[in-house]
């Protein structure tokens, strides 16, 4: 069956962090090692609950500054520190728009309440014909359910859909719906892959 939908994940696809030293500068002034400090702002449990739309973002990020025995008041370089080395790929972004002209286009994100505001701000809402952020939604990828909310908002069969994405489950996940999927390790290789798929 044709492709007619393709879904990006963000993080890891289209905003990656390409110069490690401001979370690595971060991490060894805090006494973390780089891992210990990433677990800590994506994988505990007030990351889990932001990312569910259960909490605000600034009740995570006071999670992480109690878990690092820092006052409050350095919330804001800390997380100007940690996001530092991240930049988004506009020329991915660019590629996602030409896709607009023939296929509909979507984002799927396992995301902070303020991601779309992120969005919007950086001025990339138009690349995608539907947004669909976790905290908004209440569920996380790999959960079928939060696929099959952003096939109905293409209004789009699992068959003709893809999804881009850097991690393997959810991209095995998107499969099992009967989605073709595409593990995303660098942008030529997830392009050249895409265009095999669409041609």
């Amino acid at each position: 069956m044709k492709i007619e939908a393709v879904f990006f994940d963000l993080g890891g696809v289209l905003l990656r962090t390409e110069y490690q030293a401001p979370r690595e500068h971060l991490a060894e002034r805090l006494g973390l090692s780089y891992d210990d400090l990433v677990r800590m702002i994506f994988e505990s449990e007030s990351a889990r609950k932001a990312s569910l739309g259960e909490i605000t973002v600034q009740q995570h990020w006071e999670a992480v500054a109690a878990r690092l025995r820092r006052p409050a008041s350095e919330i804001p370089s800390i997380r100007g520190e940690f996001f530092g080395g991240d930049v988004l790929d506009r020329e991915l972004l660019e590629f996602i728009r030409g896709l607009r002209q023939t296929r509909r286009t979507g984002l799927i994100s396992n995301g902070w309440p303020d991601l779309r505001e992120y969005i919007v701000r950086n001025g990339f809402a138009d690349a995608f014909d539907a947004i669909v952020i976790s905290a908004e939604v209440g569920l996380l990828k790999p959960d079928a359910r939060i696929y099959q909310l952003a096939l109905q908002s293409l209004r789009a069969l699992p068959q003709a859909t893809a999804l881009v994405d850097d991690m393997p489950a959810n991209v095995d996940a998107a499969r099992s719906l009967g989605m073709e999927g595409i593990v995303f390790r660098e942008a030529g290789q997830a392009r050249q892959e895409l265009q095999r798929l669409l041609a």
